[in-house]
């Protein structure tokens, strides 16, 4: 008798997460917006190419749209960081496929990192993006702690360097977080990213605003700065380090590094961060884009 080598339904490298099929449509892009302030108005005009693009991370949380990947201790779990693979726009009007997998499993200190892959291809099997989110899982909580307080990001270790290049500044995109904002973004349903009771219940002090909402200021400001050079081989990796809370207010920059030659056209190469107004970074990395 043949036995599985993997539990079925334990979370594992290689596990089959599934996905969908889906056609963009305007009220998708409208209830980005309504999530984001995102109203860059190339998402209203179509220009030569037969249809409106759509922000580049319009799937945004394609990767938590199934949670079975997800290890049992939901308390405290954060999302720690994100890549981005950009290829090709999506358009209003396009269908497209998603699929994901757990491809990669390891631990830090008192916790355990899932990294889910999702891949969004056209009908043809063409690949449009590639994402990888690194989400954390504490190893042991006890009843009714707090994991992250609001004084956490001042504590020294909390302080990172970057942006000290001599390229062009880019930015600021500048973003005050509504609890509206949080709900179009992270519902209809109540969960911790808008509900202030559910999140308590999580271990957390008021509501986490989704680390995803502020990746997407990133993209904003990337698709402000390069255009098509974004929807056309942009590249983001970044780590969460600071939770940003409602009302915050939260500003997004970018410095250039260098230039290289990639083909007939040229790469940037950027630090990118996003930062509160008292200096507190909250999304560190690095992105880049085409020329």
């Amino acid at each position: 008798m043949t036995t599985a080598f993997h539990d079925p339904y334990g979370v594992y490298v290689g596990r089959d997460v599934g996905g969908r099929e889906c056609t963009i449509t305007a009220d998708m892009v409208r209830l980005y917006e309504a999530g984001t302030e995102d109203r860059n108005p190339v998402y209203a005009d179509a220009g030569g190419a037969g249809a409106p693009v759509a922000p580049a991370l319009l799937f945004h949380s394609e990767v938590y749209r199934d949670l079975s990947w997800y290890l049992p201790n939901l308390i405290g779990n954060l999302h720690a960081k994100q890549e981005w693979e950009i290829f090709h726009p999506f358009r209003i009007g396009d269908t497209v496929r998603t699929h994901s997998t757990v491809v990669e499993r390891y631990v830090r200190r008192n916790r355990d990192y899932l990294v889910n892959e999702v891949l969004i291809t056209a009908p043809d099997g063409r690949w449009l993006q590639r994402s990888r989110t690194h989400q954390s899982f504490l190893r042991e909580t006890g009843a009714g702690d707090v994991i992250v307080d609001k004084e956490r990001e001042k504590r020294a270790d909390r302080t990172f360097d970057i942006g000290a290049g001599h390229g062009a500044r880019l930015g600021p995109v500048e973003k005050t977080i509504t609890l509206e904002m949080c709900q179009a973004f992270s519902g209809p349903h109540r969960n911790y990213h808008t509900d202030r009771e559910m999140a308590r219940a999580m271990g957390f002090p008021d509501v986490v605003v989704q680390g995803m909402m502020s990746v997407c200021f990133l993209s904003e400001l990337m698709t402000r700065e390069f255009g098509d050079g974004w929807f056309h081989g942009g590249k983001l990796a970044v780590s969460l380090v600071n939770v940003v809370w409602p009302e915050d207010r939260l500003h997004v920059w970018a410095q250039e590094r260098d230039t290289v030659a990639e083909g007939a056209r040229s790469r940037a190469h950027v630090d990118i961060w996003c930062e509160k107004g008292d200096g507190v970074k909250t999304i560190v990395g690095t992105a880049s884009a085409l020329r």
